[in-house]
């Protein structure tokens, strides 16, 4: 099964989210309010979930619930994806990775980079000037996420969630 760790923001965030114009655009596919999180580290195909269970729960167990900050200005990550920054999660994200180094099949080992994807672009500019958006919140817990893919978007499935200290 496809796999990633990941929090999720809260309810005021996400209508926030909501709120956001999407700039009209060829081949821009939008992501959905149950598609917005941010990924602290795809894990890709693996086969039994509970061993990733324990080693993110053993990572984040001493670690306290950390404020995070989404926004201000959407950009591009790479040329494809439209994404606002989130600061304030590299601890939790490098605990999790770490843990999982030897978990699953990633496509690459790249560092962690705090982003929520807003959208995916097939290479088109797009004019992101009205997508701002300033929020924060407190993240204290970390989700195991399933992602099923095929025709569509992306669903996703909580398959554990792994409290921070509060």
């Amino acid at each position: 099964m496809r796999l990633f760790v990941a929090v999720r923001p809260p309810e005021h965030v996400l209508d926030q989210l909501a709120e956001l114009a999407h700039p009209d655009a060829p081949g821009v596919r939008w992501t959905t309010r149950d598609q917005w999180h941010v990924t602290l580290r795809f894990l890709g195909n693996v086969d039994d979930p509970e061993p990733v269970i324990t080693a993110v729960r053993d990572a984040v167990h001493s670690l306290s619930a950390v404020e995070v900050a989404l926004g201000p200005r959407a950009g591009m990550l790479g040329r494809g994806v439209v994404q606002l920054p989130v600061s304030g999660l590299d601890e939790v994200a490098r605990a999790v990775i770490a843990a999982t180094a030897d978990v699953g099949d990633p496509p690459d080992r790249r560092g962690f980079k705090g982003h929520l994807t807003l959208a995916r672009t097939n290479g088109h500019r797009l004019d992101l000037s009205s997508l701002h958006v300033a929020a924060s919140w407190t993240v204290d817990q970390v989700e195991l996420i399933r992602s099923r893919l095929g025709r569509g978007p992306a669903t996703y499935e909580t398959l554990a969630v792994v409290p921070l200290q509060r």
